[in-house]
């Protein structure tokens, strides 16, 4: 069972839904990684209207239909750990946002297998 309690470092990656590594999703991509380095969890958030540096606006809306919606990748772990990932995005991440927040986990508990 995974436990992870106390301080920790919150690592945000903002992309495009339709960012690409290797012809597959950039944020599926960055999941995995940080699934195969041991980190803690990642979750993925597909935001409904956004814009980044090219201050084009992307949205959901009917009327004005967007192929690249704003996609939040969402990593906690130590601040070790999360530190240790950053590299990884260095190679991943051509265009985004990629924050790092202090935290305080109060809970966070894996669950267990099931037969």
């Amino acid at each position: 069972m995974t436990r992870l309690t106390g301080d920790a470092l919150r690592l945000t990656v903002f992309i495009g839904e339709s960012d690409t590594w290797h012809h597959k999703p950039l944020f599926s991509e960055i999941v995995h990684r940080a699934h195969h380095a041991g980190l803690a969890g990642a979750s993925v958030f597909r935001g409904v209207e956004g814009f980044g540096a090219s201050s084009r606006v992307h949205t959901t809306r009917l009327l004005s239909l967007s192929e690249d919606l704003p996609v939040a990748i969402v990593v906690i772990d130590s601040a070790d750990r999360i530190r240790a990932f950053l590299p990884q995005l260095d190679e991943l991440v051509a265009e985004g946002l990629v924050i790092l927040d202090p935290v305080e986990v109060i809970r966070y508990v894996g669950r267990t297998e099931q037969s």
